[in-house]
């Protein structure tokens, strides 16, 4: 009895210790990767209030604001401009869509001499100098954009409302009201057309930065070439 009991016990050592040995043989279960932060998505979805700054280029008609009686000559001014922004977006998937309008204080100033001509013959004797100045403008306009996490790249188009001074020196002693001027200067403000596009970035999530160009026309007031390149900081109130 006592032999069968020792065989018994031998036995069952030997089956733990070949069940042990198999076991550690066996592939080992790598340990799971630590879960990693998900990461941060930017939303441009908010209203935003902001600032922006330039310069513009163009050439206008001066003479148009004055009088019709001469041949349309065109003159070159440049000059910069700043004001305010403000707007509303939301954001879907990569696509943004929005409204923005700004009103902007400029400078932009061109001068030239003309010499008018009556039944097509120049009249050099009357030669009149003209000067024009852009002084406001603003604009209210629709941007769609794709959004590539902090980036946004965007078209816009809207309209625009220009006001521009001419003012016209005439010689030989010639007075405003004379038989070949209407005015010697003139105040106008017209609404014309505004399209362009530009790029943003969000440093956090409620302040971006901005760099477009503008393209500006109005027919009155024969601005055929009136480009802007402007800058702009936003805070941003929503997003995440």
């Amino acid at each position: 009895m006592h032999k069968i009991f020792s065989a018994f016990t031998a036995a069952t050592v030997l089956v733990a210790l070949s069940q042990s040995a198999g076991a550690a043989d066996l592939p080992q279960r790598p340990a799971a990767a630590p879960l990693l932060a998900p990461t941060p998505v930017y939303n441009w979805t908010g209203i935003y209030f902001g600032i922006n700054g330039g310069g513009g280029w163009g050439r206008q008609d001066p003479l148009n604001l004055i009088s019709n009686r001469f041949d349309g000559k065109s003159i070159d001014f440049s000059g910069g401009l700043f004001g305010g922004t403000a707007g509303a977006q939301i954001q879907s998937g990569h696509v943004v869509i929005g409204l923005e309008a700004d009103i902007d204080w400029a400078n932009m100033k061109g001068s030239a001499t003309y010499i008018p001509t009556v039944g097509g013959i120049p009249i050099t004797p009357a030669a009149i100098s003209a000067t024009t100045n852009i002084d406001w403008e603003a604009t209210a306009r629709a941007r769609i954009g794709y959004a590539e996490q902090n980036w946004l790249f965007y078209a816009t188009a809207g309209l625009a409302v220009l006001g521009a001074k001419t003012n016209v020196v005439l010689p030989l002693g010639l007075t405003c009201g004379s038989s070949l001027q209407i005015s010697c200067s003139g105040t106008n403000k017209q609404i014309g057309a505004a399209l362009g596009g530009g790029i943003e970035y969000g440093f956090t999530q409620n302040i971006s930065a901005k760099l477009e160009y503008l393209y500006l026309t109005a027919a009155s007031l024969d601005i055929s070439h009136h480009s802007e390149i402007r800058a702009g900081l936003n805070y941003r109130f929503g997003g995440m």
